[in-house]
Parts: C-alpha cells; structure tokens; sequence
C-alpha cells in the first residue's frame, strides 16, 4: 500500500480544530467535458448507483457519459455566476460565515468547504488541512438527511483518506439534523419572509432530492427523516395538512423511486384548479441545479403548462443569517470536548502554517 507523504511530526505540538463542510459537489465548468468528469466520478460510486459494476459500466461508459454531459452542461449554463456553479459558491460562503460565528462565539476552529465529487476534493482539504498542523476534524455534512447515496459515501472518503495515511486524526462526523429544531427554525423563517415579501400561495410544495424505493426497503432512514422534516415545517409554519404536499425529486432512469414524483404532482395540482404554488427544497441547504433549474424552471414550466397563474421558487437556506446561527449549533454541540477555547487565533496559525508549508516547497 502506497502511504502520503506526510507532514514531519513536531514534539508537544499543539491541538488544532478543524469543520470541513462537505457537500455533495459540481462540475468545474458548465461545459461537455467537464461535466463528463464529475459524472464518471459521481455514476461511478457504488453508494449512488447500486449495480453491480460488470452490469453499470457498459451503460455507465456506453450510453450515459456519451449523451448525458452536453445536456446537462447545457442546463448548467442557466444557472451558472460569475463566481462559479451556485452549490459551491454558497458551500464556501456557508464555510466563511460559520468561521466567523464559530471565531465571535470563542471557538478558534479551522473552517473549509469540500465536495464529495468534484473539487476541491475531500482528500485534498484533508491533506491541506493535515499540512496546517490540524490534529482533530469535524465531518460537518450538507445534508440535514442522513442516506446511505451522500452522507455514508462522504464517510466513505474520509475513511478511505485516512486508509492512506500514517498520522489520522482524530475524526468526529456529523451525519443528520433532519430535526434540528434550528434547521427547522431557519426554513420556517426563510419561508415566512418570502410570503412577507411575495404573499402566501394556495398550496405549499416541499421537494426533497429522490432516492429510490429499494433503497428504504434496504434499511436507509433517508425517507422517514424526510417526512419528518417536512411535518416538522408545516407544524412551524402553521399549515393545515391540506395546504401542503411532500415530494422528491431528480428521479433517474428506470426503477421506482419514493413518490410521490414533484413534477407530476405540481401538474395534478394545477388540474385540480390550485392558482399559485410555492415549491421549498428543505433537504438542499445551498442552491443547485436541482433547485435553480430543475424546479425554478423546469418545475415552473411544467406547473404553467399544466394550467397553474403562478409558480414560486423559494431560494434554499443559503447564507440566511438564521441558517448559520443553527449551523453554528449543530457544529458547537458535536465539538463539545475538544478545546477550543484557545486564545490562539487558530485559523491565522494555520494560514502561517500554510504558506510556510507552500514557501518551503517552492525551494
């Protein structure tokens, strides 16, 4: 087995905290080849595509990664800023901010952003932050619902990472708040404010991202954390249970996935005479292509199609002032034991660190 090489090991070197912010990733650019390679890494890994791999691979190299990544770069460039793809530009202000609140709270901790797929990579974080002297890590996932196709396979990375080196540190991952009362908090008060704003609609649409259905009859909780989540928010929002619907989205190929399916439920619903429907995405903490442009225009225009008045999108949590205040939380309680409390500015030591590290390499 072939190890890093690693950092050499300094005598009485102090502790050093780090939250690396995991997200589920993107391509580099919204173009054909680039979004071939975040596909072949993403189709390729067994915790999203449960086929046996002689049974994938044809399809996955034979028919998906020829004809897929065109279309789907073409949808990318809907969404795509000036900064880069949404999902990490919010992933790594989400980062930004939570130092900051982590940092005014007394918690001198390292914070950096990673993608499961994509860059910058969970492996390359690791060894950066390893680099900077971190000794202890906070696994703090971007999804508040725990499934075997994202929170798990981020376990898988970390653990394959630390499969290769000699000098671990030590590991803390936190794997769900689908209940966290200030997650819910802060998707209540991002909904209020939008209806403050833009009025309340006659019916609310909760779309989480789909799974499919073998996937609850195998034992994965992702489903029933979903419900949970979504009756936790109705019940926080006031709504009467016929003035909102679950559904999941993002279905792919051809197996059953949970239903109900948000597309055509949004359709039945403006059959049934339903005016405006507002659609959340309570399970994405950072706006995507899957909230930018499957719902806020695919969605939309299959609700329109259908005979809806008016289709609204409500944006995710993103850098909401409340959503960091919780995430904060989340990442206090799972730090409880570690000091943290130092009054060394940590992340300044690891910058100094850094760039020792980079100075010395480049001699």
């Amino acid at each position: 087995m072939a190890f890093r090489t690693e950092p050499t090991h300094t005598h009485g070197q102090p502790a050093l905290t780090a939250v690396l912010l995991c997200n589920l990733g993107t391509p580099d650019e919204p173009t054909a080849p680039a979004v071939r390679r975040y596909l072949a890494q993403f189709l390729s890994d067994p915790r999203v595509v449960e086929i046996p791999p002689i049974a994938w691979k044809p399809i996955l190299h034979g028919i998906i990664l020829r004809t897929r990544p065109a279309k789907s770069a073409a949808k990318y460039q809907t969404v795509w800023t000036p900064e880069g793809s949404p999902l990490k530009v919010w992933t790594e202000k989400q980062a930004a901010l939570l130092h900051a609140a982590l940092g005014a709270q007394g918690h001198r901790v390292v914070v950096r952003a990673a993608m499961r797929y994509g860059n910058p990579s969970i492996s390359d974080q690791l060894d950066a932050l390893r680099r900077e002297g971190v000794t202890r890590v906070l696994v703090l996932n971007a999804y508040p619902q725990y499934s075997g196709t994202t929170t798990a396979s981020v376990s898988d990375a970390v653990n394959a990472w630390a499969g290769r080196a000699r000098h671990v540190p030590e590991l803390r991952f936190v794997n769900r708040y689908h209940d966290d009362a200030g997650y819910i908090g802060a998707l209540a008060a991002r909904v209020r404010q939008y209806w403050a704003t833009h009025g309340t609609p006659d019916h609310l649409v909760m779309s989480f991202h789909g799974v499919p259905e073998r996937t609850l009859h195998l034992g994965d909780p992702y489903h029933c954390e979903c419900l949970k989540t979504g009756r936790l928010l109705a019940d926080a929002l006031g709504l009467p249970r016929e003035r909102f619907t679950l559904t999941f989205q993002s279905r792919f190929g051809r197996a059953k996935w949970i239903e109900p399916y948000t597309e055509p439920t949004l359709q039945q619903l403006a059959k049934n005479g339903t005016k405006r429907v507002d659609v959340v995405c309570p399970g994405f903490v950072a706006d995507c292509l899957e909230t930018l442009e499957e719902i806020a225009q695919e969605a939309k225009d299959a609700f329109l199609a259908a005979g809806g008045s008016a289709f609204h999108y409500i944006p995710c949590l993103n850098d909401s002032p409340e959503w960091i205040d919780a995430l904060a939380a989340i990442a206090r309680r799972h730090l409880a034991g570690w000091d943290t409390d130092r009054p060394t500015d940590v992340q300044a030591l690891a910058d100094t660190r850094a760039r020792a590290h980079a100075a010395g390499a480049r001699q």
